[in-house]
């Protein structure tokens, strides 16, 4: 009987308190298969795509570089010219966070401030 007195009197089963499981489902982006709808899913990503719309991105048109030793570069003064490696009438490139993006041509708009013009879109393969 001494050892009865030692053992506790609630099984382990009705110890236990039940934890809601976790579904790595529960966390995908993708359309619920069970429960909810098609709808519910379009909301979601669009939500996710207005969360991201705001997000400032820097573009950048670059009309043509070139490689110049420090030398000739501290030599320059005002009215210099500097040749470029693209030729009048080629196309800039276009980046987006310092990836390219897109190619394109100067154009000139109102109040003579300059654009650029899109004429080609990178594929996402050919960014990289």
């Amino acid at each position: 009987m001494a050892e009865d007195m030692n053992t506790p009197e609630t099984a382990p089963e009705t110890q236990q308190t039940s934890t809601p499981e976790v579904d790595l489902a529960d966390f995908s982006s993708e359309v619920p298969e069970e429960g909810g709808t098609q709808h519910d899913g379009r909301q979601d990503r669009e939500r996710e795509r207005e969360a991201i719309l705001d997000v400032p991105v820097k573009i950048t048109a670059v009309v043509g570089d070139v490689k110049m030793p420090v030398r000739d570069l501290v030599r320059l003064g005002r009215g210099a010219v500097v040749p470029l490696n693209r030729k009048l009438g080629s196309s800039i490139d276009i980046y987006a966070n310092d990836r390219l993006i897109a190619r394109g041509e100067i154009t000139i708009i109102e109040d003579d401030n300059i654009a650029v013009t899109m004429t080609e879109i990178m594929s996402s393969s050919a960014s990289t």
